[in-house]
């Protein structure tokens, strides 16, 4: 099993503040591997970097996807390749119903629309008719958006804190769909700052203050991060 993406010496400048620090990330074809980490400290400008949005070009490093070098190319094109992004804000489309939604999302017209709300946990019949807008609380979007994923077939699926809004009830079929996801083929890179998603994770890479600290088996990612990372920004907020 050969790595799916690999990312070496990756380092992002903003408003000339250094966000990534030289990131050094793999992960392998068919593998869950989880970024934690509290808020702030890089995993989403890391995972913008990957998709390849507007104003997050590394200042330094390479990024390669299933070996070749995707380092400038653009959103679209990495889009093709195979990479999507849900992100931890969930974004509404005015004007159309989830069933038009998820369609334009679905590459396999063998998924039927129930099969894939089903995933997230949401019953078709009342809601392939409604339509993405306001009323739709912010929970029921980021399922929604979770379900166009997993209509895309991704080779790699980046999941950008896809347990925010969601209740405790609600976060085991999250996992689940996470682990759904592995099983049509996807890889996933599950950014989180819930310590119980890395469970579900075949790799951990724990992130601070811009760089990865420590990666490897998934339990004793969260040990240390529950005992050092934690630790120290509380002792952090509590000086303040």
């Amino acid at each position: 099993m050969g790595n799916l993406l690999r990312v070496e010496n990756l380092s992002l400048i903003r408003d000339e503040k250094r966000i990534l620090k030289r990131i050094n990330l793999k992960i392998d074809k068919g593998e869950i591997h989880a970024l934690l980490g509290i808020n702030g400290v890089g995993k989403s400008s890391l995972a913008y970097c990957l998709m390849g949005l507007s104003g997050y070009k590394p200042s330094e490093g390479r990024i390669y996807f299933e070996g070749k070098d995707i380092t400038n190319l653009p959103l679209s094109k990495r889009a093709k390749l195979g990479i999507t992004l849900a992100w931890q804000e969930p974004t509404r489309f005015e004007g159309l119903t989830i069933r038009e939604y998820l369609s334009l999302s679905r590459k396999d017209e063998d998924d039927s629309l129930d099969e894939i709300l089903d995933k997230v946990a949401l019953k078709s019949r009342l809601y392939l008719s409604r339509e993405m807008n306001q009323d739709l609380s912010g929970g029921e979007r980021k399922r929604i958006e979770l379900a166009s994923v997993y209509a895309m077939r991704p080779k790699l699926a980046i999941l950008d804190e896809p347990d925010s809004g969601i209740d405790m009830l609600s976060l085991e079929r999250i996992m689940d769909f996470i682990l759904s996801l592995r099983e049509k083929g996807a890889s996933v890179l599950l950014i989180t700052h819930r310590e119980e998603v890395v469970e579900i994770s075949d790799k951990a890479s724990l992130m601070c203050e811009g760089e990865i600290v420590k990666s490897g088996d998934p339990r004793m990612v969260r040990d240390y991060f529950k005992t050092r990372c934690q630790r120290t920004c509380f002792e952090k907020d509590r000086i303040k």
